[in-house]
């Protein structure tokens, strides 16, 4: 169903100069081994499929397809059904060769040519993007122009298990997210457009150390390096690789001086997995957890089930055990998806890596707490059905919750409706997880967590339903929230301990918009009482952040950029606020913002900002934020202490990959009573006098030169 808002996309992408594009390289022949791949489980290329009596229904329990050939069962059946309900609906008959391709249309990017990148429908925003032509990998259908692709306007506090200073403002405490900058040591590393640098944060000044190209050795194949995580003395570099139709994960090693060398690189079969909140890694101890979307097809290359590969035009090696691949219980819609969990130890410096994955409906929304990865696959009505199966819907959308434990353990889901809005819409707490859900969304895949703002409602799910015999959440289990107004076209949530903040903006569109209204609706909800505060503040909500046991929500007014504290009491109520004059939020994503707190209700809050009302979030995607803002917070009442200031909004440099900072390019940084701004290439260093930030240094590591590989045949030019 098409959101009358989403139109407002259109001119927004239109400034963004140009697609991704890179050139199609199709899958080669799986194979039984790859030399150099750590040990995993492999298929049971010899085992039954288990009986199915109908291969295309949806199961009432987790089911292992137990062999290749249950796969291929499956998606026989469903591209006859697909050729005798769509000769149906129109009236007609299909020839035996267009079935196929009716079913697996949505598959590829369906772009304007060969190598360019597909993009998803307005209707469907952050449904789609495909690579290269209509048979390439891709999360639905797709047209040219849409926001479903990322799009590249240059063309070319906490303390985390390890004993690691965490600076990354992670939603779970001890589960360290994907970023663009970490520690290791009394080293920053920073992940900056395909490269990765190192700076000392000595007590005597900042020092650069090394500079490497985040691809490790030969030349960059079209690949976006987005998300770095640092376990012990490796860093690792996530990133997609439109060339290789993979998730790229290149291990690197970092010794004492800094210094970044180049070890290993393996491709992971994968749809983007870009979310424009979410991340795809985390760091659970030593183990990496990842999720990838694989549209699953059956063609002249084979099954596009999970497999690795050392080079982006290798052979596939499977790497899911046909035990933990599980037959839908869902309709599928139009486009079959293998949501994949892959984990992989790295205690052994190597990529030790098992994969377990469900076959469903390409919307997901994903979590990961200390226990398990939970998967929130949306419903979508079958490709044959007829239009007014969903027009004439009561109730919110079916979907499945599955829970993948990380100890390896069975599986287990359960049925539910709705869609959560994005990740912060989880909560694992004791016995029970609590998830928000709205009645209409596409889950978070590209801008899917972008979709307005809808009625929405509290699930509870016992730990002890998730069971491998799928059971469906009763009415009783749900709880209709308060509306947070029908005229925000972006929704965000945030739970605090036992308390649920929900408040809508303007997220990604025009931020003047939230200028022209005076108040603005933020839902407080207890979730051990069953009660709703509805608190009204005079800004739009685009941020929701805890602090401490209290919350924070930030969002655009008439005056500028607006921060509110919001004490969580037995009656909520606002406490501070403080506006930031002709500013707008320069990060979007949750990583941008980092509290330090000194004591309960005391501490330091960094965000960065850029001048004036710049259109919208877009802007984040192409220039740096102007400054970071610090606001000192005292019984949840707000001083500001300054700001520390970019020099260059700015820069050519010349760069060769991951031109366009979908990530984000700036962060607030607090590392042991020290103080910086990460604005681009450029880290500034802050001190505090009479209660006030200045400068007292600062580096720019784009004057660093990048260390080549030490083979001159990896680097020769085309």
């Amino acid at each position: 169903m098409q959101h009358p808002t989403l139109a407002r996309f259109a001119p927004l992408l239109l400034l963004a100069a140009c697609q991704r594009t890179s050139p199609t390289a199709p899958p080669a022949t799986p194979r039984a081994s790859d030399a150099g791949l750590a040990t995993r489980d492999v298929p049971r290329a010899n085992a039954a499929a288990p009986a199915v009596a109908d291969p295309t229904a949806p199961q009432d329990r987790l089911v292992p397809f137990g062999s290749r050939d249950g796969v291929r069962a499956m998606l026989a059946a469903r591209a006859a059904r697909t050729q005798r309900g769509l000769a149906r609906e129109r009236g007609g008959v299909l020839s035996a060769e267009a079935a196929p391709q009716a079913a697996a249309a949505p598959m590829g990017g369906g772009g304007t040519g060969e190598g360019t990148i597909g993009l998803g429908s307005l209707g469907t925003l952050g449904h789609g993007a495909g690579t290269g032509t209509g048979s390439g990998y891709g999360s639905g259908a797709a047209r040219a122009g849409g926001p479903g692709a990322r799009v590249d306007d240059n063309c070319n506090g906490t303390v985390d298990p390890q004993g690691n200073d965490s600076i990354t403002n992670n939603q779970v405490q001890g589960i360290e997210e994907g970023d663009i900058v970490k520690m290791h040591g009394d080293q920053l590393v920073l992940l900056r457009r395909g490269r990765l640098f190192t700076v000392r944060l000595g007590d005597a000044g900042l020092t650069t150390l090394s500079a490497v190209n985040a691809w490790g050795r030969g030349r960059p194949h079209g690949d976006w390096y987005d998300e770095m995580l640092v376990d012990g003395d490796t860093v690792l570099v996530i990133g997609y690789s439109y060339r290789a139709q993979a998730t790229e994960v290149g291990l690197f090693d970092i010794d004492a001086n800094g210094a970044i060398a180049w070890r290993d690189t393996m491709y992971v079969r994968s749809s983007d997995y870009y979310s424009a909140r979410n991340y795809a890694s985390r760091l659970v101890g030593h183990k990496l957890v990842m999720y990838m979307p694989i549209p699953l097809r059956d063609d002249d290359h084979g099954l596009t089930l999970p497999a690795v590969r050392h080079t982006h035009d290798g052979a596939w090696e499977a790497v899911v055990n046909f035990d933990r691949l599980y037959r839908p219980v869902q309709a599928l819609g139009w486009q079959p998806t293998v949501h994949t969990v892959m984990t992989c130890d790295l205690a052994n410096r190597g990529f030790a890596c098992t994969a377990a994955g469900v076959v469903g409906p390409e919307d997901r929304n994903m979590y990961v707490s200390g226990s398990a990865v939970y998967l929130w696959v949306g419903g979508q009505r079958e490709p044959w059905a007829q239009e007014e199966t969903i027009t004439g819907e009561s109730t919110p959308p079916p979907a499945v919750l599955y829970r993948v434990p990380l100890d390896g353990s069975t599986m287990g889901a359960v049925r539910a409706r709705g869609t959560p809005i994005d990740q912060f819409s989880f909560d694992e707490r004791g016995d029970t997880m609590r998830v928000v859900v709205r009645a209409e969304g596409h889950g978070e895949g590209m801008w899917g967590s972008e979709q307005g703002s809808t009625a929405a409602g509290l699930l509870r799910v016992p730990m002890a339903r998730f069971r491998d015999t799928l059971s469906t959440m009763e009415g009783s289990a749900y709880r209709g929230l308060p509306s947070v107004g029908g005229n925000a076209y972006s929704m965000q949530n945030r739970f605090v301990g036992d308390h649920l903040l929900l408040g809508a903006g303007d997220g990604w569109y025009d931020r003047g918009a939230a200028r022209n209204e005076n108040t603005h609706a933020l839902v407080v909800f207890d979730v051990a009482h069953n009660t709703a505060t509805q608190l009204t503040i005079p800004h739009s909500v685009e941020r929701l952040e805890p602090l401490g046991r209290d919350a924070l929500a930030v969002g655009n007014a008439r005056g500028g950029l607006t921060f509110s504290s919001i004490a969580l009491d037995a009656t909520p109520t606002v406490v501070g606020q403080h506006s930031v004059a002709g500013a707008s939020q320069g990060e979007t994503r949750s990583h941008g913002f980092f509290f330090a707190p000194d004591g309960d209700r005391r501490g330091m809050l960094g965000l960065p900002i850029t001048n004036g009302d710049d259109g919208g979030a877009w802007n984040q995607l192409r220039t740096v934020s102007s400054a970071v803002v610090f606001l000192r917070v005292n019984d949840l009442r707000f001083t500001e202490a300054g700001r520390l200031r970019g020099r260059a909004a700015s820069l050519d440099d010349h760069c060769v990959a991951s031109c366009s900072d979908w990530y984000g390019n700036a962060r607030p940084i607090f590392w042991r009573g020290r103080t910086f701004a990460l604005l681009g290439y450029e880290l500034v260093e802050g001190s505090f006098a009479s209660g006030a930030i200045r400068e007292t240094r600062r580096i720019d590591v784009a004057r660093m030169t990048p260390v080549a590989s030490a083979n001159p045949f990896d680097n020769i030019a085309d």
